[in-house]
């Protein structure tokens, strides 16, 4: 019982340290534990506190010997029109609003842009062509 307590006491104390570290104040952000990780990323051997970035943009802490925690580092938007996606670079970790559509075009919320099933995608495409 009294190992049972210690080890939540230790996740507690896990969760806490992920969600300080990941700022905690601005937009909600995702935070991940696993408790079987190893603290082992790209063949280099992390110690406990020790940080890196993994290959999503997510920011991963060596919580040894209770697991690793990671947290996102970019804040997403939350409020877009529904025809727009988010996406993210995993090299650089930049967010842009593209068109769900067609990736390849930027989405203006609130701009001349509307809805691509009512045409603007076929307008857009006529005025870079």
């Amino acid at each position: 019982m009294k190992m049972e307590i210690s080890r939540v006491n230790w996740m507690l104390a896990a969760v806490g340290f992920l969600l300080w570290s990941s700022g905690g104040s601005a937009a909600p952000m995702e935070c991940h534990f696993d408790s079987r990780a190893l603290c082992v990323f790209e063949g280099r051997q992390y110690s406990l506190g020790d940080t890196w970035m993994d290959n999503a943009c997510m920011q991963c802490t060596c919580l040894h010997p209770v697991g690793v925690g990671c947290c996102e580092t970019v804040h997403r938007p939350v409020d877009f029109p529904a025809w727009c996606q988010v996406r993210v670079e995993s090299v650089t970790c930049k967010l842009s609003l593209v068109q769900a559509a067609d990736p390849r075009l930027p989405c203006h919320p609130g701009r001349d842009f509307n809805d691509p099933s009512h045409g603007s995608l076929q307008l857009q495409q006529q005025l870079e062509g």
